[in-house]
């Protein structure tokens, strides 16, 4: 037994981890005399719980029997051997990514007005490295993730020349990573070290309550064009050195045959979607502050690296496989799988699937490419962030002018909601892994030129 704690030489001594394998105190914490600290590194145990002394801190009994610990060593900054991913690091750093998505989606659910965001959660919210390739998402909408990226690259490709700190871009097309038209997507570039190019960015997606088009709340049954599903925006800058251009989003809202129906409540989500992406530049120059920004560059390497690997694994358990997923109207999507398993990769052919449709059932290719991502990510047994190192060992094959790589002035309204949930039954039924489903979003929408109501009621699936 322990008389006192005073530098704990004649404690018990345990093996713990603090940044390496240590023998380090085990002291008793009801044997701490009030007063005598403990230096950490050090356990002190009770019968229902450890403390923790890291190195660098002491723990004291103060006289009404509370602890407190307390730095005794300036912090420093941790120095990670990042060429090489460490197993305890990667799972760090997966929910450090993680984290800041989560954080963004917190200020958007938090700040947004409209009940479709603020309460149904219709959002998503991303990190993504220099490459516009998804790194980290929070738990939010598969079909957002997976499309995301793609409309980040199109930010990028349109403006190479035009990046800088304190803009932001947002667009819907859908024939540049966009999903339907309610989706709006914004994007900031990161900028850190000193570099004039971007380090990162950041992204929010939110399905605006309206947008526009032929009938309230944007989800038209009966549209056959683009057009008449709502305002189209394709890289409209939307922040420019730190302030927003309202005056002009305003004017593209209410431009067209059928505007936007409540632009008010358009431009409050859009600045919350802006507030949501500041907090996760935020949080990321802090991430970059505590680690060093080299780290944190190669472990979002690291952690596409892991999900791959784990994509690989479960390829080298697949067979070959091909389902004919035949709709309501006639038309069917086709799919076959072709495993190489000495390779571990996989080819992800869609040739076969109908020809664009001239009602609304076009799914964007962005579409497609997020079903096929949350498909393989299900699959995967393992704890990881969905990301773009999912992809990497699948080729997919969409057939141009297919209503799953449809062509201007294609509706695609149902596509993102309906033809994305198709896919992935056709998809997991080809790998022999489809258990019962409706294979329906069971989307239900109504309202007039004040008001517009849209909800998903949902169902189960195996």
């Amino acid at each position: 037994t322990l008389a006192t704690a005073a530098p704990a030489r004649d404690a018990a001594r345990a093996t713990a981890w603090f940044d390496g394998w240590r023998e380090v105190p085990l002291v008793e914490r009801a044997a701490l005399a009030p007063g005598v600290p403990v230096d950490g590194p050090a356990l002190l145990v009770e019968p229902n719980s450890t403390t923790v002394v890291e190195p660098g801190w002491s723990a004291e009994r103060l006289g009404d029997g509370m602890l407190r610990l307390a730095r005794r060593e300036r912090p420093t900054r941790a120095d990670i051997d990042a060429r090489q991913a460490d197993p305890a690091q990667l799972e760090l750093f997966n929910h450090r990514f993680m984290q800041v998505a989560e954080q963004m989606g917190a200020v958007l659910q938090a700040t947004a007005v409209s009940v479709n965001i603020r309460e149904r959660l219709d959002f998503s919210c991303a990190l993504f490295d220099a490459s516009g390739a998804l790194i980290a998402n929070a738990p939010h909408m598969p079909v957002h993730l997976g499309s995301m990226g793609a409309s980040v690259r199109a930010v990028i490709a349109a403006n190479a020349e035009n990046l800088r700190p304190g803009c932001a871009w947002m667009l819907n097309a859908p024939y540049a990573g966009g999903t339907h038209l309610p989706d709006i997507t914004v994007v900031n570039p990161v900028f850190a070290g000193g570099s004039g190019r971007p380090a990162f960015y950041v992204a929010s997606r939110a399905h605006h309550a309206d947008i526009g088009g032929i009938t309230p709340g944007s989800m038209p049954p009966a549209s056959r064009t683009i057009d008449e599903e709502g305002v189209l925006f394709d890289n409209f800058l939307l922040l420019e050195d730190g302030v927003i251009r309202e005056r002009e989003l305003r004017e593209r809202l209410a431009a067209g045959r059928w505007p936007a129906r409540n632009p008010d409540q358009n431009v409050a989500d859009l600045k919350a979607q802006l507030a949501a992406n500041a907090r996760g530049i935020a949080e990321l120059e802090a991430l970059i502050a505590r680690t060093g920004l080299d780290t944190v560059l190669r472990y979002m390497d690291h952690v596409q690296d892991n999900a791959e690997a784990c994509v690989c694994e479960v390829i080298g358990r697949l067979r070959d496989g091909r389902m004919r997923y035949e709709m309501d109207d006639g038309s069917a999507i086709e799919v076959a799988v072709r495993i190489d398993r000495p390779g571990r990769s996989a080819v992800v052919d869609f040739t076969g699937t109908s020809p664009q449709r001239p009602g609304n059932f076009n799914a964007p290719l962005a579409v497609c490419t997020a079903a096929v991502l949350y498909v393989f990510r299900a699959l995967v047994d393992a704890e990881f962030p969905l990301n773009e190192g999912c992809l990497r060992p699948l080729t997919i094959v969409v057939p141009p002018g297919s209503m799953l790589n449809p062509a201007w002035p294609a509706a695609v309204v149902a596509g993102n909601v309906e033809t994305s949930q198709c896919i992935v039954d056709a998809l997991l039924g080809a790998l022999g892994a489809l258990a019962a489903s409706q294979g329906t979003m069971n989307n239900l929408t109504f309202g007039d030129a004040g008001h517009q109501y849209y909800e998903t009621i949902a169902g189960g699936a195996g």
